[in-house]
């Protein structure tokens, strides 16, 4: 602009000095919060849009906080590979799901997929990817006679989740690994409910890791993001049809949920050890006819996820998620979760707050009684994801929940000075004290069937977690 034509008001506004960049590396994530970048020629901009260089030109392609996000969940899931490790952030756990299928599955081909998987994945797999003819066929991936012979030549995907959302079934990945390679496809893991600080699915073969980072990887039930990790040929793919599909992760949630990634082990740990103690407790009381959780010692999955899980001090960590089934069926399930007064009844999980969901109506609403009964879900039961609260806090108050129902009490909390005390990894839990108890899933302690808590000594005493020496 010439000299002697000073700019306006509103070019002088719009034009501003650009931000300084900062020589010293800042300790928090920086925000991009730009849809687009400028270029300083029409030949840069487009060397970088057909790939001859690296950068970046427009958010809905890539952003720099959204692959801050990915490249830190690629360095946590695979920093015991040999190779490198990339990964994609989405805009949510659905976008990531639907795009490795959108990537690696077209028309006449097939997906092997759990009974008991997620209900979005169903409903994706069932009504959406149907219509443009990918088939799939749901079986019991636990058992792998049922995966081998629901194989066939034109199958494309392995599908399991680490542990299955509600059912906590725990799947055999290096098996399933074997099984896939040997067809020629691909085993696609939903870790959600395993994050990197309790499993690492790469590790064991698989060739793509899921989250939704809405869940544990946030933390905070905050922000709604997904991620998808891998070998770079393969996330370079998801990476190409992300773009075409639109699903990125935006910079403000791509802050967030990085910035989770920092305490994802401190969260874990507290939460693996509670839902520890809570199911332990809660299999116990006589309104109770189930309880499914990988840590106790009756639980089909139990061995696998000692082999597979990582522990810590604490042992184990076996999630945090507990699914229990009253007596009563659907409407005592309903009941249950809306008598408890400190955890909440909400979506998501993997949060600071215990939130429960009745699972037949929420998570999987998309399964009718048939798809309930083939995953092994009853209509009642009630999922449980443990927060950050005081241990002693949320026995206490399933237990009043649980008498209510019964018809053992009122529903009024007991006196909390009444509850023998017990401490595990520095939390007090009330009413969880299990001396001279034998945790065993086949045990018909208050009725109950499997994944129940038996022995001869009831509620007493103090239960170790011990390490994986212990429980192996």
């Amino acid at each position: 602009m010439a000299s002697d034509h000073p700019p306006g008001e509103n070019t002088r506004a719009v034009h501003l000095p650009p931000a300084p960049v900062p020589a010293q590396q800042p300790l928090g994530t920086p925000v991009y919060r730009t849809a687009a970048f400028a270029f300083s020629s029409s030949a840069e901009y487009a060397a970088l849009l057909s790939g001859e260089t690296a950068g970046y030109s427009y958010s809905r392609i890539d952003n720099p906080t959204a692959d801050a996000f990915a490249t830190a969940v690629a360095a946590l899931e695979g920093h015991r590979l040999p190779g490198p490790t990339a990964a994609q952030g989405f805009a949510s756990g659905m976008a990531a799901i639907s795009t490795v299928f959108w990537t690696f599955t077209g028309a006449g081909t097939h997906v092997v997929a759990p009974a008991a998987v997620y209900g979005g994945t169903y409903g994706f797999l069932r009504h959406v990817a149907a219509r443009f003819g990918v088939q799939a066929d749901f079986v019991d991936v636990t058992d792998l006679d049922q995966v081998r012979a629901a194989l066939r030549p034109e199958t494309r995907i392995v599908y399991a989740e680490t542990v299955a959302n509600p059912t906590t079934a725990v799947a055999d990945l290096p098996a399933l690994a074997e099984i896939a390679h040997r067809q020629g496809a691909l085993l696609v893991v939903d870790s959600t409910m395993a994050p990197p600080v309790v499993c690492r699915p790469l590790e064991h073969g698989a060739d793509l890791v899921l989250h939704s980072a809405t869940k544990y990887l946030g933390g905070h039930s905050d922000t709604t993001g997904g991620v998808v990790s891998g070998a770079p040929g393969l996330i370079s793919q998801i990476r190409a049809v992300r773009i075409d599909t639109g699903g990125i992760l935006a910079p403000d949630e791509a802050f967030l949920l990085r910035r989770g990634l920092e305490t994802l082990p401190l969260r874990v740990r507290r939460q693996c050890s509670t839902a520890m103690l809570f199911a332990a407790a809660v299999a116990r009381h006589p309104a109770v006819r189930r309880v499914d959780y990988p840590g106790l010692p009756g639980h089909p999955g139990h061995q696998t996820a000692i082999r597979l899980f990582d522990a810590g001090p604490e042992g184990t960590r076996f999630g945090a998620i507990v699914s229990v089934t009253p007596h009563g069926g659907r409407q005592a399930g309903y009941e249950l979760a809306d008598r408890l007064r400190v955890g909440q009844v909400a979506t998501s999980l993997g949060g600071t707050h215990t939130v429960v969901s009745h699972v037949a109506s929420t998570t999987h609403r998309q399964f009718d009684d048939a798809a309930l009964a083939a995953a092994g879900m009853d209509p009642g039961a009630v999922r449980f994801s443990i927060g950050l609260e005081d241990g002693e806090d949320l026995i206490a108050d399933v237990h009043q929940a649980l008498d209510a129902l019964a018809g053992h009490g009122d529903g009024t909390e007991p006196d909390r000075a009444e509850l023998d005390r017990t401490e595990l990894a520095g939390t007090k839990l009330s009413g969880a004290e299990l001396s001279g108890a034998e945790l065993s899933g086949a045990g018909e302690a208050g009725g109950g069937t499997a994944g129940r808590l038996d022995g001869p000594g009831g509620l007493s005493g103090t239960p170790s977690l011990g390490s994986r020496e212990e429980r192996a």
